[in-house]
């Protein structure tokens, strides 16, 4: 039995790191993608996982399967394709530690994953099953997604979803809206960045936004919200609880900063279950994955750049800080 299944994107993510003699810019090539990043923070607090999905069978395919293998994440889920590319992200980071992205996808690897493709007796044996918007981008891994959170639900999983909207990988819009409520309609727990809260509801204030979300989706057990250097908020049952971030650590790199806060709430949800929870427990779990995504914002790069349980452990006692955030 694993703790978390996790299905969609594994890719590189190339990271801006400086100029060359020649003042040509260089990118470092990291392992990342959303679900992976996730998995990586919970193997790394000690969880059972592995991961479902394609990549190439080319030299960035194979750093990917090392990667997992030594993050320490199953890769009996992982499918290697030779007639398509891994899908490669170059991330270019703003002062202020914000990203933009462009995708080499069309398609990647990762969008040519089929339902017949899926490891059904791996996907049957988890307690959290977790995906992502980019698995729903397009066919035939649109079908295997939802094939996927099918199985997981019938056996008895919890389903986990992040909306992760990426613009640039959807030719329209309300498409994109269209896929991501259907992963709201699905899931027990869903982890929104406010600004992906704001597009799936059209309310820009946080409080509003996620009264229309729970109307909507009654399913929806556990919200969470980040809400980047205000800290986040969870909503359980009739709790709504908000704690602050960590601002005296200086933001280099964001990415998979909410993917590492997804990470360690769930580690919290495999402690005490979805029906466990009180206003001090989702205080704890707030503060907890505030602390990690705090932490590796100070690196580059995601799945390999999670941090140690005692480094967040550090920063809880140490508190929250008024400082200087990157």
């Amino acid at each position: 039995m694993y703790d978390v299944i996790a299905l969609g994107e594994l890719l590189v993510d190339f990271t801006g790191s400086g100029e060359s003699v020649q003042g040509n810019p260089l990118f470092e090539a990291n392992p990342g993608g959303a679900p992976c990043n996730v998995l990586a923070m919970l193997a790394r607090l000690g969880r059972t996982t592995a991961f479902v999905g394609k990549v190439g069978n080319d030299l960035f395919g194979r750093l990917l399967d090392g990667a997992l293998q030594e993050a320490r994440i199953g890769d009996a889920g992982l499918v290697l394709d030779a007639s398509a590319h891994t899908t490669l992200a170059f991330v270019r980071n703003a002062l202020d530690g914000e990203r933009e992205f462009s995708f080499y996808r069309d398609p990647g690897a990762d969008e040519l994953l089929r339902a017949e493709e899926l490891p059904r007796p791996v996907l049957e044996n988890t307690r959290i099953f977790h995906f992502g918007s980019l698995s729903l981008t397009r066919e035939p891994v649109r079908a295997a997604t939802r094939t996927a959170v099918d199985i997981a639900r019938a056996a008895g999983a919890i389903v986990s979803f992040d909306p992760n909207l990426r613009p640039a990988l959807w030719a329209d819009p309300a498409k994109a809206r269209e896929q991501m409520l259907w992963g709201c309609g699905v899931c027990d727990i869903l982890k929104v960045a406010e600004e992906e809260l704001a597009f799936l509801t059209g309310c820009e204030d946080v409080f509003e936004g996620a009264g229309a979300l729970r109307r909507d989706f009654p399913k929806i057990k556990l919200l969470l919200i980040t809400q980047g250097k205000d800290g986040s908020t969870a909503l359980w049952q009739d709790l709504t609880v908000s704690r602050p971030t960590y601002l005296q650590i200086k933001a280099v790199d964001t990415t998979g900063a909410g993917d590492t806060f997804c990470g360690a709430c769930l580690h919290h949800v495999l402690q005490y279950g979805l029906d466990g929870f009180d206003g001090e427990r989702l205080a704890e779990m707030l503060s907890f994955a505030n602390a990690a995504a705090s932490l590796i914002t100070a690196k580059k790069g995601a799945l390999r750049s999670m941090p140690e349980p005692e480094a967040i452990w550090r920063l809880l006692a140490e508190g929250p800080q008024a400082g200087a955030a990157g």
